[in-house]
């Protein structure tokens, strides 16, 4: 009951910082546009990011709830990768197209209105802090929760840099900060969205986790019975888990006494972070016997 006490607290919460964050991307767009401030633009994309951030976060919270069943056999563990490489791609794209409208207005600089551009980046700045002190105490919780409250974090601190730039336009009217501020931005969303958009197509191109297969060879051919171990298969369902699959090669054995090996290989690679093995027993079956089955056909 705790629990899903404690789960319906956090999904409260993040639903209401996506909605603050969106209402702010939108008075950031129109505060952007009327006042002439590109930085208060990418700031906005920056608070959009965010939003979408919390929102797959939020969804796979809701999702990880949901039982596997005939369909999706694995459960629905890569609805949030699917939504982070969307989001990345978007992130990055965005971002060239504003590093671009930045060197356009270091060219020809246009006029700024610096009060609206300091008061929308204010209002800005207090909705993320709201939004940080509401998430503050669940970010240890897990990677997913963690990443949307350091995306949070981060927009805090650009909109501090919008909000500098906002005093010294009005101070001093050097109309060349707000795309300074709009290239810091920008190069850190690039930068953001590239490493999510790495790590998300990774998982869905089910590219081997970082596991080292001599060593984990080495462990399952310690075990009494085993001859030989090959052809690994590693790959992750969604962020903590962590699937794995072999050969292995035995001596022709009872079931019973096949069956002990195979729990003795799982217990084995738990301490690697794997959650799920499939250990596929076999006697004089392969001729390859290399860690990675290269060939086209199996043997």
């Amino acid at each position: 009951m705790g629990h899903h006490h404690h789960h319906g607290e956090l999904k409260g919460r993040m639903a209401f910082s996506i909605a603050l964050n969106l209402v702010i991307t939108i008075a950031e767009v129109i505060g952007g546009i009327l006042s002439g401030s590109l930085s208060l633009l990418s700031d906005s994309l920056h608070n959009f990011s965010d939003s979408m951030s919390l929102l797959a976060s939020y969804f796979a919270i809701k999702i990880g709830e949901r039982r596997a069943n005939e369909k999706y056999t694995f459960g629905y563990k890569r609805a949030e990768i699917l939504v982070a490489f969307i989001n990345s791609a978007v992130l990055v794209g965005v971002s060239l197209f504003l590093l671009v409208e930045a060197y356009r207005r270091f060219k020809n600089p246009e006029p700024i209105d610096g009060p609206l551009m300091l008061g929308v980046a204010l209002i800005g700045l207090g909705a993320n802090l709201i939004s940080v002190l509401l998430l503050h105490s669940h970010a240890h919780e897990s990677m997913n929760v963690r990443s949307a409250y350091l995306h949070l974090m981060s927009d805090t601190l650009s909109s501090v840099a919008v909000v500098v730039g906002g005093v010294l336009i009005i101070k001093w009217n050097v109309t060349w900060v707000d795309p300074l501020v709009t290239v810091f931005i920008s190069l850190y969303i690039l930068r953001e969205g590239y490493e999510i958009l790495k790590e998300s197509v990774e998982v869905l191109m089910e590219a081997s986790p970082e596991l080292d297969f001599e060593v984990i060879k080495r462990e399952i051919e310690s075990i009494p019975g085993v001859k030989n171990a090959h052809h690994f298969h590693a790959w992750r369902i969604g962020e903590k888990e962590i699937h794995f699959e072999c050969h292995v090669e035995v001596d022709d054995m009872p079931v019973s006494k096949g069956q002990a090996i195979i729990d003795e290989v799982e217990e084995r690679l738990r301490k690697y972070g794997i959650t799920h093995v499939t250990v596929q027993l076999e006697v004089n079956r392969c001729t390859s016997k290399n860690v990675i089955c290269n060939e086209e056909k199996r043997s």
